[in-house]
């Protein structure tokens, strides 16, 4: 790969840590989702500080093709994404049916005193 290209996403990959630090620091973005973005951005700056790291795992896991290894790592990271978030949303979703349930006996509750 030529080296200005590294230099280039060397660059991006820091800014964009960075600006993940950033947000949560500033807690516009919660710790625990923001792990997988911070092993990410760090496993793609040393895949592009050492580009012999990538071709020796294409080649270990039987890869021709390192940037088709780069693409089936982003593949899985995605996947692994999608999962958590899944997860997360079912959370919530069950939490606010338990408020949503709780506030309506709370209300019913007011009423009745209210009527006695």
């Amino acid at each position: 790969m030529n080296i200005r290209i590294q230099v280039i996403v060397a660059i991006v990959i820091v800014l964009a840590l960075c600006v993940i630090i950033n947000m949560i620091r500033k807690k516009a973005l919660e710790l625990r989702y923001a792990l997988a973005w911070l092993l990410v951005g760090f496993g793609t700056l040393i895949l592009d500080l050492f580009p012999d790291v990538m071709m020796g795992l294409a080649k270990f896991m039987g890869i021709e093709v390192p940037s088709n290894m780069l693409f089936f790592l982003g593949f899985c990271f995605a996947l692994i994404i999608i999962f958590v978030l899944t997860i997360a949303v079912s959370r919530m979703s069950i939490r606010i049916k338990n408020l949503t349930q709780e506030m309506a006996l709370y209300e019913k509750r007011m009423k009745d005193n209210e009527r006695q």
